[in-house]
């Protein structure tokens, strides 16, 4: 990718707009949920919200970036992709990019590794989905890792996911590997106002309360809620303003959750689908890296209320080491981690957290912890590193050869696991596994040189502390063998447990902070992308502030990386608020039906009989099997007149949604 040899001072026949758009404000991360609609004057930029190729243009290079320089402090995700856009929008060359990177491998979170022989591993995947722009801006111009050029990685995923449809005939298993009903989400009326509440909350007014503060048993009992905690990672005592900011930002898939119809996923692992070909791209354009470097602390210099990061302090394995920076050079750190500290064991040997006295020792957290030494501006990372039990998980990858295992699995999966198509269509849960339990196969094979008669499953579980129903330890305490031996019990399989040992390899990763960005937080606990007043430096990754973004998705990654590369550098262009589904009517209302149990919502009748036959017809949402044409059928209005008067003889129900009104119009009349 050439970079445009357009200084801002060349004679043009556009110089004067490029002069007028010099000279305009730009605010790099406009908030769609604070702005009020509209056409006018005062709107020359497009809505904050707005997705697609209009928003894909390419800025102008900045003045003097050739003679800039940028360190990236780690190799993930969120610092690959700041490279990327420093090339392509900023203009940056390559060769002026330097990685330090702690591991001897790129990649981050985002790993993948191992052999046939030895047994495979990777920490976690990521569930995908479409609407991730700033991901599939990026990938959209990387090279395929298997197509010739000039197919992209993006091609590639359209044509798997194209022609391969995900969804999962399984997501729930109980009682020793029968499949349970998932088809609704079981909220009851009272549950489903629980939810509405959350959505109509303001995030001001939800700093540090937790899940389990927000909702009832019975919400936390449901079919939902099993679906999202097991596909999200969530547990009680996390934060419920990243649960309803999660509501937001994926709420066009609502109905998809059950049968992770929503969701897309790479052909292999997450390592070889993205970070290989990304790393690839970066190296051929010439950027620097240099693996085995710890970086330790940030020098500032301030003056007023400015900070300018002015040299970098390392440790390697050549010892101590200071790289200075310029005033005008760049800085890009990652806060916090998820995999810090990561414990591993095996078939035969449980994984051991590394002993320590502070919480958060590991130099991903401790950078973090030293900056917020420094200013307030940078937050306060011990609200998420300061409890290790409450954001700990552990997954076991299995490496499988032909087993009564296969043969279960292959009753449980969509196509056979060996045929290359959707297997099990994303994680299948044990409802009645004391550790809720959860395993997954995707697409085979999930390592380009895994061999024909190899398939890998992933299993985790979220509640570890409990005994096992037949391993009677707690997860974190269990060898591989052990988990193994939990899993088949819950799938069956306990009388061929030997044969099935026999074929399969186990390798474990304990993660201390897995699900640490969920911890409960409130405002000022995290930095912004450019934290107030810095001059030069970004902070990335899942422990930044962003306006309406979730944490914990690749597309949370890059879209630090982006702000903070187009903020550092005044790129007169915004990067694109979250897809927003949440103001689709048709959305709205294919969730409303959705949380209702796929039943028609209170309503629903009075809109059929008014929008039936008309050209907006079709943003009413159908129930299970009912055709277009039966829309405007007789009834369904008479059946809800009949419904609002049952609701009447519900006192309980009646009295919640009473009391909740009561209180909505309280607010209202106390702001007059």
């Amino acid at each position: 990718m050439a970079r445009p040899d357009i200084p801002a001072t060349a004679s043009s026949k556009l110089q004067v707009h490029i002069d007028a758009l010099q000279a305009q404000e730009v605010e790099v991360t406009p908030d769609a949920s604070s702005r009020h609609l509209h056409n006018g004057l005062d709107t020359p930029l497009p809505p904050a919200d707005l997705h697609g190729a209009y928003v894909n243009n390419r800025p102008l290079p900045t003045e003097g970036i050739t003679n800039r320089r940028t360190w990236i402090v780690g190799s993930g995700i969120a610092g690959l992709s700041a490279a990327f856009f420093l090339i392509r929008d900023g203009h940056m060359p390559a060769g002026n990019i330097t990685f330090l990177e702690e591991q001897d491998i790129e990649g981050g979170s985002l790993d993948g590794a191992g052999n046939a022989e030895d047994g495979y591993i990777v920490r976690g995947g990521r569930e995908m989905e479409m609407t991730y722009q700033n991901f599939w801006d990026v990938f959209s111009e990387i090279p395929a890792l298997e197509l010739p050029e000039p197919f992209t990685v993006l091609d590639e995923y359209r044509i798997v996911n194209d022609a391969d449809k995900n969804w999962s005939k399984a997501r729930l298993l109980e009682k020793q590997g029968q499949i349970r009903d998932f088809s609704t989400m079981e909220l009851s009326k009272r549950q489903q106002l629980e939810v509405v509440r959350l959505l109509l909350a303001r995030k001001e007014d939800l700093d540090d309360i937790t899940v389990e503060e927000w909702f009832s048993e019975g919400f936390l009992n449901s079919n939902f809620y099993t679906f999202w905690r097991t596909m999200f990672a969530f547990q009680n005592w996390h934060s419920v303003l990243e649960m309803k900011l999660y509501m937001h930002r994926f709420l066009h898939l609502m109905d998809g959750l059950n049968d992770m119809t929503s969701l897309v996923f790479p052909k292999y692992n997450q390592y070889d689908a993205f970070v290989r070909p990304l790393m690839n791209w970066l190296k051929n354009q010439g950027v620097n890296i240099q693996y085995d470097t710890i970086v330790e602390n940030l020098e500032m210099e301030t003056s007023g209320d400015t900070r300018t990061v002015t040299a970098i302090q390392c440790h390697g394995s050549e010892g101590d080491k200071t790289f200075n920076v310029g005033e005008r050079d760049l800085v890009f750190i990652t806060t916090g981690s998820m995999t810090e500290d990561t414990a591993y064991g095996d078939d035969d040997t449980a994984p051991q957290l590394k002993e320590s006295s502070e919480a958060g020792a590991g130099s991903g957290w401790q950078l973090w912890k030293n900056l917020a030494q420094q200013s307030d501006v940078f937050g306060r990372p011990e609200k998420f590193c300061g409890n290790i039990p409450g954001s700990t998980w552990e997954s076991v990858t299995l490496t499988c050869r032909p087993s009564p295992l296969m043969d279960k699995l292959r009753e449980l999966s969509v196509n056979d696991p060996w045929s290359g198509f959707t297997a099990t269509g994303g994680i299948i849960t044990f409802t009645d596994s004391a550790w809720l339990m959860s395993f997954t196969c995707n697409r085979q094979p999930h390592f380009p040189d895994q061999p024909d008669d190899v398939i890998v499953l992933w299993t985790y579980a979220l509640l570890m502390e409990r005994p096992g129903d037949y391993v009677k330890k707690p997860m974190p305490e269990c060898t591989g063998k052990e988990v193994l031996a939990e899993m088949c019990y819950h799938l069956g399989l306990v009388d061929q447990l030997d044969e099935v040992m026999a074929a399969t390899k186990t390798r474990i990763a304990l993660m201390p902070y897995i699900t640490a960005q969920f911890m409960p937080r409130a405002k000022g606990d995290r930095p912004w992308v450019v934290p107030q007043g810095c001059s030069n430096l970004a902070c990335m990754g899942q422990f930044v502030e962003t306006h309406n973004d979730v944490v914990f998705t690749l597309e949370s990654s890059v879209r630090t990386a982006r702000v903070g590369v187009y903020s550092l550098l005044g790129i007169n262009k915004q990067v694109p608020d979250i897809y927003p589904g949440q103001y689709d009517i048709r959305r709205l209302l294919r969730a409303t039906r959705t949380l209702n149990n796929d039943e028609a919502f209170l309503g629903e009748g009075f809109l059929r009989r008014i929008l039936g036959g008309t050209y907006f017809e079709h943003i009413l949402p159908l129930g299970p099997d009912e055709k277009a044409e039966e829309l405007s059928r007789p009834g369904l209005f008479e059946q809800q007149v009949q419904a609002v008067r049952g609701l009447v003889e519900d006192n309980h129900t009646l009295e919640e949604a009473r009391d909740w009104v009561q209180g909505v119009l309280s607010k209202l009349r106390g702001r007059r």
